[in-house]
């Protein structure tokens, strides 16, 4: 797939910490109820870390106490991606922002969660760059 924002695997790892590389670039997952934005609640727009896409809003983020940040919809359809994915023995849905292929985390439809949309986006904190409203 090709995207907006492409960089070599050198260029990606000299921008991104060894921890943001992982998951970001090869699709790894934070260990849960760690990662910085778990329990935020502060107001404003959830970027991607590796190329400042503008990707969630803090008004769709809810408390699923999953061990991750969630929220129920992205903050336009266009701003993320959708792949398909098998591994770990269970259908999933990788969510990645469209703009550079960066990983973020995945979705999950189903759950019982009182949101809008009945969705939980599962996303990495290491993904994400949180900018506070003014």
């Amino acid at each position: 797939m090709s995207y907006e924002i492409e960089k070599t695997d050198a260029e990606w790892r000299a921008q991104l910490s060894p921890e943001e590389y992982h998951v970001l670039r090869e699709a790894g997952t934070e260990r849960p109820f760690v990662g910085e934005y778990t329990d935020t609640r502060t107001v404003g727009v959830y970027s991607c870390r590796a190329c400042g896409s503008e990707l969630f809003s803090s008004e769709t983020k809810f408390e699923s106490h999953c061990g991750w940040p969630s929220y129920f919809a992205p903050l336009a359809e266009g701003r993320v991606q959708y792949i398909e994915d098998s591994t770990m023995g269970m259908r999933r849905v990788e969510v990645r922002c469209a703009r550079c292929g960066g990983h973020l985390g995945h979705v999950f439809e189903g759950e019982g969660y009182p949101t809008p949309t009945d969705q939980r986006y599962c996303i990495n904190s290491l993904s994400l760059t949180l900018r506070p409203a003014e």
